[in-house]
């Protein structure tokens, strides 16, 4: 038997830091407690969720190394990352809130006075490795470093493309609060975050920070970095309330009914961020297509009539087989059809979203492949509802608006594809 405790421990020590650490002690027993914790696992609203990809290893393949549909899932130009984002909120908010989208899940809101980072994630790749996983397809923003002080960090769980720990261990080193799902704080005191520094939440549980209310709301996905997925630390959407604004961040998730529940007890929202991309038929449970996304924003808002929604979690990474710019174009297409208010900013673009005007056109199709057989290929489906993903795209396709020439830069190259991430 020590002979397999030395080989254990000589197998944990050849990890790399970025799998992080498993919950332990005091940790562990507070997860144990949890009233969503159930036969060693933490369970999904719902019920059972698929976390890995449904139908045979061929099948995926055959899909995800299509020679005709591999080339649409990168944009084919420079993406247009925002130029001025640092001067902009270099200035306060004039209505008292600002939303800057850096890519992917990664947003700074500006609420009521406080600052607070969702998901940051500044690294290369979301990967535990340096050299190999998914390659950004365009620049953060602007340098963490320029981001200027946080009050608090949020974030919705432990997966790579979420928690980055070089950004972590950046962020370690600055006087930052952070607010996490249970379980997830191991990781961050592994990297050099201190316990005192930790808000850690179970689903409907509430930390106030410098007068920011911070609560967990449930969500429909998983967790792990390791090779071991243990599912012992938790996952969440959250609400951040001020004193006159409140707003939601989706982390991933897929759709479920808890979404009118959160929206009746903290809602509505003066801006959703909700996860529209990454999806597939392979693991439909635990991401939204942009319709379902749609769908979420407005049981949330109790109706499509109250604050706009931000779609998250697309452009940035190369992580399912969709085509680069089809959730972008699927939230336009749903937005229209229930008559719902969608912000379309640029990464790193700032705006307002209780101003007059918010960022609404559709600034990726300069720099992605149009559409088979072209924007008014599917004409038909405008007056017969959008009742599928695959109809919006269809019907954000019928715009006119002609693509630019494509422009070879970065996000030409073709990156690794984690399913499910």
């Amino acid at each position: 038997m020590a002979g397999f405790r030395t080989l254990s421990s000589g197998l944990r020590a050849l990890q790399p830091g970025a799998f992080g650490a498993d919950p332990s002690g005091e940790r562990m027993a507070r997860i144990r407690r949890s009233p969503h914790f159930k036969d060693g696992v933490f369970q999904n609203p719902g019920g059972p969720a698929r976390t890995r990809p449904s139908g045979s290893t061929l099948d995926f393949a055959k899909v995800f190394f299509d020679k005709d549909t591999r080339p649409r899932r990168t944009p084919k130009g420079t993406v247009p990352v925002h130029s001025t984002t640092l001067a902009d909120i270099a200035r306060p908010p004039a209505t008292g809130l600002r939303l800057t989208w850096m890519g992917h899940s990664s947003v700074l809101a500006e609420i009521d006075g406080r600052r607070v980072l969702f998901d940051p994630v500044w690294g290369e790749r979301c990967s535990p490795f340096s050299f190999a996983g998914p390659k950004r397809l365009h620049p953060v923003p602007l340098p963490l470093a320029a981001l200027g002080p946080v009050d608090v960090v949020v974030i919705s769980h432990d997966h790579y493309d979420h928690l980055d720990m070089p950004t972590i261990k950046a962020l370690a080193g600055t006087d930052t609060l952070f607010a996490v799902p249970l379980g997830v704080g191991a990781h961050l005191e592994h990297w050099g975050v201190s316990a005192g520094r930790l808000r850690e939440l179970d689903w409907h549980e509430t930390t106030k920070i410098d007068g920011i209310g911070l609560t967990a709301t449930p969500a429909r996905h998983f967790c792990g970095r390791g090779l071991r997925n243990t599912q012992h630390t938790l996952w969440a959407s959250w609400v951040v309330a001020g004193d006159e604004h409140r707003i939601y961040h989706s982390g991933d998730t897929g759709y479920f009914d808890g979404f009118e529940e959160i929206g009746a007890g903290h809602g509505p929202f003066d801006a959703t961020m909700i996860q529209i991309g990454a999806y597939s038929d392979f693991w439909p449970d635990i991401h939204m297509t942009p319709e379902e996304g749609m769908r979420a924003h407005v049981d949330l808002q109790g109706g499509p009539e109250h604050g706009p929604m931000l779609p998250i979690h697309w452009a940035t990474f190369n992580l399912a087989t969709h085509p680069w710019a089809d959730p972008g174009e699927g939230t336009l297409a749903a937005a229209r059809a229930v008559g719902a208010a969608v912000a379309l900013p640029r990464p790193g673009e700032p705006f307002e979203p209780t101003a007059e005007n918010v960022p609404s056109e559709p600034w990726w199709r300069g720099v992605a492949l149009p559409p088979a057989g072209g924007r008014a290929a599917a004409q038909a489906l405008t007056g017969a509802g959008i009742k599928t993903a695959a109809d919006a795209v269809a019907v954000a396709q019928t715009d006119t608006l002609s693509d630019d020439a494509h422009r070879v830069g970065k996000g030409t190259e073709d990156p690794e594809t984690l399913p499910a991430g």
